[in-house]
C-alpha cells in the first residue's frame, strides 16, 4: 500500500501504534511466508469472486506497459514498443468485464506479441457466449480461433483495412469480425466503441495512492513482479468496494 519493500514493512517505526503487531517478523521470514499455501489461498481472492460473476455482453483486451530504467539489470526484462517510443520492462495483460478487477490477467515481458497472451488468458476463461473486444493489435487468426473455441467472437479491427484477405486460410471468426465492423449495420461497430472504457479502467488502477504506479526500484524478476501486481489488484478491489460500499460510520 505505501510503495515500500518489505524490510520497510518489518520496522516497528513504520506502524502505527494500534496496528503494529507484536512481535515483527523479519524480512527474511516475510519473503518466506509470501510463498506459502496460506498467502496463496489469500491471492486466490480473485479467483473465488470471478466464478459467481454474472454473463456480460462483452469483455475487453489490452496491455499496459509495466517499463523499468533503461540500465536495469533485470535479465527477465526485454526492449519493445511502448506509447510513443521504445521500452524495457513488463507488460500487464488484463481481460475485463464490468468489475474493478479483471477477468484474467498475467505479465509477461513487454515484448511478448499480445495476441498470444490473449489467446492464453481466453483460454482460462469459463466457456460462454458474448463477445471481446481488442483493438488492432488483436487482429490475429489463432486468436481469432480460440476465442471461438471458447464460445465467444473477437471483434478487433483489421490491421489494414480496406485490403484484401490474401492467399491464407481465414478463421469463421476474424470473416465475422470484419463483417461486423466493416460491414452495412452498426451494432458491430456501436458495440466496438464501448471498448474505450478498458482506458478508463487501467486509469483508475493507478490514480489513487495505493495503486499501480511504475515499478519501484526492489520489484524485479518476473515472479517478484507478478506478485506486486497481484497484491496491487486486491488492494484495487478492495478500494473500489469501499468507495461504492462504504462502512456506516464513514458514511455517518
Amino acid at each position: 500500500m505505501h510503495d515500500r519493500p518489505v524490510s520497510w514493512a518489518c520496522r516497528p517505526d513504520s506502524w502505527p501504534d494500534d496496528l503494529r503487531p507484536v512481535p515483527l517478523p523479519s524480512q527474511p521470514t516475510v519473503s518466506r511466508r509470501s510463498k506459502t499455501v496460506e498467502v496463496l489461498r489469500l491471492l486466490a481472492v480473485l479467483e473465488r469472486v470471478r466464478a459467481h460473476r454474472r454473463f456480460e455482453l462483452a469483455l475487453t483486451l489490452d496491455a499496459k506497459p509495466l517499463v523499468v530504467g533503461s540500465h536495469s539489470k533485470d535479465p527477465d526484462t526485454t526492449w519493445g514498443h511502448v506509447p510513443r517510443g521504445w521500452g524495457k520492462g513488463y507488460k500487464l495483460h488484463a481481460v475485463f468485464g464490468a468489475e474493478a478487477s479483471p477477468r484474467a490477467w498475467d505479465v509477461e515481458p513487454i515484448n511478448e506479441a499480445e495476441p498470444t497472451v490473449a489467446a492464453l488468458l481466453i483460454g482460462r476463461l469459463p466457456r460462454g457466449g458474448g463477445y471481446v473486444l481488442g483493438d488492432r493489435a488483436y487482429d490475429s487468426n489463432p486468436l481469432h480461433e480460440v476465442t471461438t473455441c471458447g464460445g465467444r467472437q473477437l471483434l478487433a479491427p483489421r490491421k489494414r483495412p480496406g485490403t484484401g484477405l490474401g492467399h491464407c486460410r481465414q478463421t469463421s471468426g476474424r470473416l465475422r469480425s470484419i463483417e461486423l465492423l466493416e460491414g452495412p449495420g452498426e451494432f458491430g461497430r456501436k458495440l466496438h466503441d464501448a471498448r474505450d472504457d478498458i482506458e478508463r479502467r487501467f486509469g483508475r488502477l493507478t490514480n489513487h495512492a495505493a495503486g499501480l504506479a511504475p515499478l519501484p526500484n526492489w520489484v524485479r524478476r518476473i515472479d517478484r513482479v507478478r506478485l506486486w501486481v497481484q497484491l496491487k489488484l486486491l488492494i484495487h478491489a478492495a478500494y473500489v468496494l469501499l468507495r461504492e460500499h462504504p462502512p456506516p460510520i464513514a458514511v455517518a
